[in-house]
């Protein structure tokens, strides 16, 4: 069995802490014409490079009921920038529009598979995975991007068809696990393509 969902399969069930002080479940998000979530955190360069492009497609998105949901699994004991206090800053400062969940077990990220900061997982109305991998082909500099896989994938699905390309390897840092050096993967993790 592959470490990352593979296209097909169900949203893995959570229930996590939010920045506003709620917790979600993902049936909090059961009215979502599609879902995306996206492995998240608040210091790496892949992240920060590409937030505004993130923001663009979800702002795009929002009025046809696409829901973003951001999660961070990263250690805080590997980034201190990584802990709970710092997404709440952050999400204070950006104001981004979506929910950002705090997976401080990690457990979330290692149902969903989750390979590096950022991740996108979207689901479809009946949370069956219909793209897995980047938003863009140029995270850490988002308007030198070429391609737009999220976006592509959003609108085809909208659209009423197939994801053309339904995988694609994300970008960014490795998830930062619990008792392992920065640069650790699950030994089972591998590129998606």
């Amino acid at each position: 069995m592959a470490f990352t969902l593979e296209i097909g399969a169900s949203a893995p069930a959570f229930s996590l802490l939010a920045t506003d002080g709620e917790t979600y479940s993902l049936e909090d998000f059961g009215n979502a014409q599609a879902l995306v979530v996206f492995f998240t955190c608040n210091h790496c360069p892949y992240v920060i490079g590409s937030d505004e492009n993130t923001r663009a497609a979800a702002e795009q998105f929002s009025d046809q009921g696409v829901k973003f949901v951001a999660i961070n699994s990263n250690s805080k004991n590997t980034y201190a920038e990584d802990d709970f206090e710092h997404m709440v800053s952050r999400m204070k400062e950006h104001q981004f529009p979506w929910t950002y969940l705090y997976d401080e077990s990690q457990e979330v990220a290692e149902a969903y598979g989750a390979l590096r900061t950022p991740h996108f997982y979207v689901f479809d109305q009946s949370f069956k995975l219909i793209y897995t991998g980047r938003a863009i082909d140029s995270p850490r500099a988002w308007e030198a991007s070429t391609t737009h896989e999220l976006v592509d994938a959003l609108e085809e699905y909208l659209a009423g068809k197939a994801v053309a390309v339904a995988t694609t390897n994300p970008i960014g840092c490795n998830v930062k696990w619990e008792g392992q050096e920065r640069h650790w993967m699950p030994p089972e993790a591998c590129d998606l393509v």
